[in-house]
């Protein structure tokens, strides 16, 4: 489980930990504790997991930020492509690096908190913006948030050598990613598409068009 989890498990079980305390004395309090504690529990530890991830041996490749469903696959003004990804609370929300490099910039931006899969909390919303300097060039990635999404943490800090994949952060609970690929690369994915952090190979130097190919 995700470190920032335990915070939420924890209290979640001493309240179903005091209504066992309570079952015999008084049962009509204590019930309504020992259900709702455990269940808050199990829910916890469901969102806050965080799998082991095996990224691909692929030099030319990026990958996936986070899990979730593509939303949206747009050419940038600057030849480049930027990939949003949402994240519903059924998805792993542990982010990851995109590619391996060293960390250039780490920004923290306030905003609104429109809902994570609307057009207009790509550019609105709270995010935290990440620059990595890699082998294929520089890597802008963002975490942002969403309607239920008020914590966005990114644990990357400047400087920071980092693996393709490796873990940068989190947001809670509901949200969206975006990754901006540059130019001379090919995005393999298309809106609808399925991806897991750190493991769907989102695009590749040389890969051939636009959304021909859809690993997830």
């Amino acid at each position: 489980m995700e470190r920032d989890g335990w915070r939420f498990v924890m209290p979640a079980l001493v309240v179903g930990l005091a209504g066992l305390w309570l079952v015999e004395s008084v049962p009509i309090l204590a019930w309504p504790l020992i259900v709702t504690g455990f269940l808050s529990v199990l829910a916890f530890a469901f969102f806050f997991r965080d799998p082991e991830r095996n990224p691909p041996d692929d030099p030319g490749a990026i990958v996936a930020t986070s899990d979730g469903t593509i939303l949206e696959v747009e050419s940038t003004p600057d030849g480049g492509v930027r990939i949003d990804t949402f994240l519903s609370v059924w998805n792993v929300h542990v982010n990851r690096a995109p590619v391996a490099g060293t960390v250039t910039e780490s920004r923290h931006q306030p905003g609104a908190f429109a809902v994570a899969h609307l057009r207009v909390a790509g550019s609105r919303n709270e995010r935290h913006d990440l620059v990595i300097e890699s082998a294929l060039g520089p890597i802008r990635s963002a975490q942002i948030a969403g309607i239920l999404a008020r914590r966005i943490v990114c644990r990357a800090r400047l400087g920071d050598v980092l693996g393709c994949g490796e873990r940068i952060g989190l947001i809670r609970f509901g949200s969206r990613a975006q990754v901006f690929i540059p130019a001379g690369f090919d995005a393999l994915v298309r809106p609808g598409s399925k991806v897991r952090g750190g493991v769907t190979v989102i695009a590749r130097r040389g890969a051939g068009s636009m959304g021909e190919k859809d690993p997830a």
